[in-house]
């Protein structure tokens, strides 16, 4: 009893929270409120949506990605699944995943078949790819963490750094673009492919970059002074950043909103829904949403 009123409570404050303050910067569908929509998992992670706004969500220690369609039906999309941790829909409709078994890049067609793109860097284990944003070109950004984990079959960390990789448009290029943080984590990037955001998790800060013509990174400048282990954006330029609920700020790096969440952590954000005015929460052992006022911005 005392443990369903604290989270009654915790529930409570959070709605608090929504209305105080992403209500009073116009970002929430009026009278919306956090909803839970599934819990039960060991740990939620990676969500995308696909063209038609269906979200697919990663329960990473359960080695499975999961699907919450439009019309609010939980299925199964594929297990095991790598381990795979960040996702992202390109757009000819296959799903991206940074499947963490054996640190690779994979691409997941539509029907589940796997290729195996990124098997390492220069003959090298990569530490493990944790989240990844696709440019409107085709290009790949993706970040390179390292957390040992129990289920590997490997020794330390064969890189010299953790760093933020580019795999170009024909998917055999890759290059480093970032090798000067600390544990690189989350990532978006703008519509137009002209602007990459790139949380620092490790350092707790999160950085701006212009991309530049061939990829590469440039005009490095801070964007925050918090680290994020999600991020999405939306058609305003808002990006929204994870870890204790959701942290709005708009594109300057002012602080605009705080969505609270009753979990733990929270882990990562996307829009979605056949509008894409939908946030979905993947936190800790949930999957939540919340009705926005502002369309998302992803690859599709």
């Amino acid at each position: 009893m005392i443990r369903g009123f604290f989270i009654t409570i915790a529930t409570w404050f959070a709605m608090i929270a929504v209305a105080s303050g992403a209500d009073r910067a116009g970002l929430v569908a009026p009278g919306a409120k956090v909803t839970k929509l599934a819990d039960g998992f060991a740990f939620t992670e990676g969500p995308a949506s696909d063209a038609d706004g269906n979200v697919f969500f990663t329960d990473q220690p359960n080695d499975r990605i999961l699907r919450w369609s439009t019309d609010g039906k939980r299925s199964t999309f594929m297990e095991p699944c790598g381990r795979s941790n960040g996702l992202c829909f390109d757009r000819q409709g296959n799903l991206w995943a940074c499947a963490d078994a054996r640190n690779e890049l994979w691409r997941i067609d539509p029907k589940g078949k796997v290729t195996v793109v990124v098997k390492g860097y220069r003959g090298r284990l990569l530490n493990g790819p944790n989240d990844l944003w696709i440019a409107p070109d085709g290009g790949i950004y993706f970040t390179d963490p390292f957390y040992k984990r129990s289920y590997w079959n490997r020794g330390p960390s064969e890189q010299d750094c953790q760093a933020v990789y580019y795999l170009a448009p024909d998917q055999k290029t890759l290059i480093r673009v970032a090798e000067d943080l600390k544990q690189p984590n989350g990532i978006i990037g703008t519509p137009d492919g002209k602007t990459l955001y790139v949380a620092d998790l490790g350092d707790r800060k999160t950085y701006v970059y212009r991309v530049a013509s061939d990829g590469k990174l440039a005009d490095k400048r801070l964007f925050c002074s918090m680290g994020s282990d999600g991020m999405t954006i939306d058609r305003q330029g808002n990006v929204y950043l994870t870890g204790k609920g959701v942290a709005v700020f708009d594109a300057s790096g002012k602080a605009v909103a705080q969505i609270d969440v009753p979990e733990r952590w929270t882990a990562n954000v996307c829009f979605g829904g056949k509008d894409k005015k939908t946030l979905f929460i993947t936190a800790s052992q949930g999957l939540y949403s919340l009705r926005m006022a502002v369309e998302g911005a992803g690859s599709q």
